[in-house]
Parts: structure tokens; C-alpha cells; sequence
């Protein structure tokens, strides 16, 4: 199989990347490694949908993928969430996209600027519909992700997509776009780092939300 992993810095997957054989360094964005006989591709952007986009775009326009993984760490909005927990997103949206109307914020579906089943949205959302079967990824929580270009303090409404969010992230809506549009059968896999609230960096767990990542990442890839 030839498996791709798409992660915003290094230091989310290090761990990971430093127990799979190197193949080669292809750039200071892409290495090639090797797990049995699979061939692995760990494409480090950095952070935020745009450079995920702009990378994911000219990575996928010359290559075949059988599986794409997202893999890096998640605020939860729910307290009730254990830090720590790793996830499947497995429904996404953009919430900061559209405009403030007063109190309130509209979409750009309510807008009427995108038409919101237009492929790949589904009623205004990114759902995944290729999710591998994978018993590692069976096992996981399947949550619905809003993908932000600031960290927040407070759930906003315009954070929930209208609608119910678990996690918020930088980048997965723009993997999960261009998984969809590209028919790559994907998932995201996120650990929950911290929570939605006023930034209190001594409630984070970021060691152990990592650890957690990279041995479920590791399981997911040799049950594949």
C-alpha cells in the first residue's frame, strides 16, 4: 500500500516517523518511509488551512494515495471529553468562513455564496464517507470537527457551524476537502490536547495527548 500522513509540524509525529525506516528526504516538506510493504509519505505543511491546501494540492496532482491520514492534536468544547482521548473526525466545517451581521454571524451558505451541497459539501459540511474499514479507526469516537484560523477561549456560535462541533482544529477541513475531491479514501485522527476555554496552558496535556497520537497512529497503520 502506499499510505500518506499529513501532519501540521514534525514535532505532532516525530515519534512515529522516528520508528519507521527512512527511505529518503525529498524536501524539507516530504519524507518517504517504509513500514513492511508499505510505503509511508509524511507531508509536514505547517500550520493552518492554507498552507494544508496549497501543499495537499500540489502533493496529490502527481501521486496516488490507497490511504490519507490527518494526524495531529484537538481542542475539545466538551469538558466531559478526557484529555488525552484520540478521535475520528469524521464530519467537518469551516466556521469562521462567511460574515458578521451584528450579533450575529452567517455562513457562506447562508450568504448564498456556496451552495451548500455543492460536492464535497453535504448540507454545508465535509463528511467523510471513505472512512477505511480498520479496526484500530473502529474503535475510535467519531467526532464532527470546526476548523478555525484562531485558537478560541469560548464557544462562539459562529464556532459551531450551526450546528453540534466536538473538536477545533486548523487543518482539517482543508485535508478532508481535498481527500473528498480527490476520491482518497482518508481519516483524521486528532488527541485531545486541551479544551475550549480561557487558555490556561497548565490544564493542557500536550505530552501525553502525542503519545497517545503516535501509538494509535503506529496501530492504525500495521492493522492496514
Amino acid at each position: 500500500m502506499r499510505i500518506l500522513i499529513v501532519a501540521a509540524t514534525t514535532f505532532e509525529i516525530r515519534p512515529l516517523a522516528d520508528r519507521l525506516p527512512l527511505i529518503s528526504h525529498e524536501s524539507e516538506f516530504l519524507t518517504t518511509h517504509l513500514h513492511n510493504n508499505s510505503t509511508v509519505d509524511i507531508l509536514i505543511p505547517g500550520v493552518g488551512m492554507m498552507l494544508t491546501a496549497w501543499h495537499m494540492g500540489k502533493h496529490l496532482s502527481g501521486k496516488h494515495y490507497d490511504l490519507a491520514l490527518n494526524a495531529g492534536i484537538a481542542g475539545a468544547f466538551d469538558p466531559a471529553m478526557k484529555i488525552g482521548t484520540v478521535v475520528n473526525v469524521t464530519q467537518e466545517c469551516i466556521s469562521e468562513l462567511g460574515a458578521e451581521d451584528g450579533e450575529q454571524f452567517l455562513s457562506v451558505f447562508e450568504l448564498g455564496l456556496m451552495d451548500p451541497d455543492q460536492p464535497p459539501y453535504q448540507n454545508g459540511r465535509l463528511i467523510n464517507t471513505t472512512t477505511p474499514k480498520n479496526r484500530v479507526l473502529a474503535n475510535l469516537p467519531r467526532v464532527t470537527g470546526s476548523t478555525v484560523n484562531t485558537i478560541h477561549e469560548k464557544r462562539l456560535d459562529q464556532q459551531t457551524g450551526k450546528g453540534k462541533v466536538d473538536v477545533e482544529t486548523m487543518e482539517g477541513a482543508a485535508f478532508l476537502y481535498g481527500c473528498l475531491a480527490e476520491k482518497i479514501t482518508c481519516a483524521q485522527i486528532r488527541s485531545i490536547s486541551n479544551y475550549v476555554e480561557e487558555r490556561d496552558k497548565s490544564r493542557w496535556n500536550v505530552k501525553l495527548a502525542l503519545d497517545n497520537l503516535n501509538k494509535t497512529l503506529l496501530e492504525i497503520i500495521r492493522e492496514t
